[in-house]
């Protein structure tokens, strides 16, 4: 392909961006700065608070390398095409893209940042998503090249960062705040996972990771905290089985945790809107 059908071709490729993203109402992006933080878990469980709330969402897993999504929601069908448009699954009603999709079961995927880089344009230029309240990105750990793709790409509005209390992971969590501020990202959150062991037995927490990592590097960032999520080995098993615990067990105080999460961040774009009318 010579120059000016490469710039022909990019120049295409943003334009079905473009449209992909203007209707989608809100795009967050979740983030971590490490791996097993449990980012996946987040991501899965709060588009379907979300979706409990009556809100359309959708899951973009940007995870190219190490995709989950499909794992945690049981989708093993091959990807459909339709009018050179790719089908998102829908599972449980809302809509999901993941590279998990059009790989061989356990194959590892051996490419460098601009090939990662080129699927998620792909997921945002090719993928009928439709008309969306949410379009939750699912990233992978670290500061790589598929965060700057997102971002410059999707243009998320809110970052939510994903920790667990440790302090290793809270100063991996650091760099990613810092990451989503210099990206500009407007609004940036903080989630601490696995905070705190609740007990099946005698419902006794105990506090494996530490406590209030979250919470202080939060506030250390003037940024806003949106809670503390505790272990549960329901949320596991369920995940294993391609059910989100948010679905499953509603009163549970896991889900309690992400209905919360969802409504602060539902109210906070309300009240976004009615500023910028007034």
């Amino acid at each position: 392909m010579n120059h000016p059908d490469k710039q022909k071709s990019y120049e295409d490729e943003q334009k079905r961006i473009s449209e992909t993203v203007s209707k989608i109402k809100h795009r967050i992006a979740v983030f971590s700065g490490k791996g097993g933080v449990g980012k996946t878990t987040v991501s899965v469980n709060l588009a379907y608070a979300f979706q409990l709330e009556g809100y359309s969402t959708g899951i973009l897993d940007a995870d190219i390398t190490g995709p989950n999504v499909a794992k945690m929601l049981n989708v093993q069908d091959e990807m459909i095409y339709l009018d050179e448009k790719m089908i998102p699954f829908e599972k449980y009603g809302a809509k999901m893209i993941s590279m998990a999709s059009l790989l061989p079961h356990g194959q590892p995927l051996i490419w460098r940042g601009p090939m990662r880089s080129k699927v998620i344009n792909q997921f945002l230029a090719d993928v009928d998503w439709g008309e969306l309240d949410y379009l939750i990105a699912d990233l992978p750990p670290g500061t790589g090249d598929e965060i700057l793709t997102i971002a410059q790409e999707m243009k998320p509005d809110y970052a939510i960062i994903v920790t667990t209390p440790q302090e290793v992971s809270v100063i991996d969590a650091e760099r990613a705040i810092n990451m989503a501020k210099k990206l500009e990202i407007p609004f940036i959150g903080v989630v601490e996972n696995m905070a705190g062991f609740v007990c099946p037995h005698c419902g006794a927490v105990a506090e494996i990771f530490g406590a209030g990592g979250g919470e202080k590097l939060a506030a250390e960032y003037d940024v806003q905290f949106l809670g503390s999520i505790p272990i549960d080995i329901d949320a596991r098993i369920l995940s294993d089985k391609g059910k989100p615990i948010v679905l499953e067990k509603q009163n549970s105080e896991v889900s309690i945790v992400f209905k919360s999460i969802a409504a602060f961040v539902a109210e906070h774009y309300k009240k976004e809107l009615l500023t910028k009318l007034v």
